[in-house]
């Protein structure tokens, strides 16, 4: 079971906090580390001193770190225009040494649209598909042929696809709840399916439906790698979980029932219970930035007993 340290700055973070998360990270041995893309805080927080970019935090992360994976969940597709998204990855993978990996979403909160000018279309799905298609189209692309689209949403004519990311294959992730368009779509584009939030159950709902739209497909299901993304709260006695789910404005028996919460032993068995239904890799997200001994309980007494 791979472990990833999953953040959302958009609940107030600057970029050094990032660097110092991102580095703990890497020295504490965990995968990766990938952020949300909002602009918008959420929730009964000051979001203060306000929004850092994606793709610009992790431009300055790829040049500070040298080994942990870089990402996303998920880019906003509303956000940037896929051509520029396209340079914008490759741009980071380069920069990073073939590090990064690229989870796209439709967008949803339309709140910080409206905040910052930014469109929110009726339409985001078809949007999404095409996107994808015109991202992973560009980078696919031979050098010195041309790329050409012509769809609902965007139009490219005689695209120099350039540049190119250093990864032979930047791995895309596709994540969701929807029963028939995401299975199809993460069947067709995906590298990894992320179910957000999502109990055993559900995730168990979810993987079969990829899994069978992979097949579908005529891909193995089996190609792809099954992810759940879950709050994690760890304490070595229960004042401890108490005071770290108090930091964050949650109730213990909440993060117990909806995340990952309680002692290095629960954490470990609740995530064994995720490996059984076919999930490879958890996104543990965390909330409290400022808190570097969450992440080496972590690492010493839960991650060390999944290796």
């Amino acid at each position: 079971m791979d472990l990833r340290i999953f953040t959302e700055p958009q609940q107030g973070a600057t970029y050094d906090t990032l660097l110092t998360v991102a580095k703990a990270t890497e020295d504490l041995g965990f995968d990766a580390f990938f952020r949300s893309d909002h602009y918008l805080k959420m929730g009964n927080v000051d979001g203060l001193p306000g929004p850092t970019d994606a793709w610009i935090t992790l431009a300055g992360l790829a040049r500070e770190t040298k080994r942990i994976r870089l990402g996303t969940l998920m880019t906003a597709g509303t956000f940037r225009l896929p051509g520029v998204l396209a340079i914008q990855v490759a741009q980071v993978d380069q920069m990073s040494g073939g590090r990064v990996e690229l989870g796209l979403g439709a967008g949803w909160f339309e709140e910080e649209h409206t905040a910052y000018g930014i469109p929110f279309p009726k339409e985001k799905f078809g949007r999404l598909e095409e996107q994808l298609e015109i991202v992973t189209g560009l980078w696919q692309t031979k050098v010195g042929n041309t790329f050409d689209f012509h769809g609902r949403f965007y139009d490219l004519t005689d695209s120099p696809a350039l540049p190119k990311p250093a990864q032979e294959k930047i791995p895309v992730l596709i994540g969701g709840h929807g029963a028939t368009r995401t299975p199809r779509l993460a069947a067709r584009y995906a590298d990894e399916f992320n179910i957000p939030f999502a109990s055993i159950e559900d995730s168990e709902r979810q993987f079969g439906r990829v899994r069978a739209a992979a097949e579908e497909a005529g891909r193995r299901a089996d190609d792809l790698v099954y992810s759940n993304a879950l709050v994690v709260c760890v304490g070595r006695d229960d004042a401890e979980v108490a005071r770290r789910a108090a930091a964050i404005g949650r109730e213990v028996e909440e993060l117990k029932a909806n995340g990952l919460a309680g002692s290095p032993a629960e954490v470990v068995d609740k995530i064994g219970k995720y490996a059984e239904i076919g999930s490879q890799r958890i996104y543990l997200q965390v909330l409290d930035l400022d808190d570097l001994d969450h992440l080496e309980l972590i690492s010493a007494e839960v991650q060390s007993q999944l290796a």
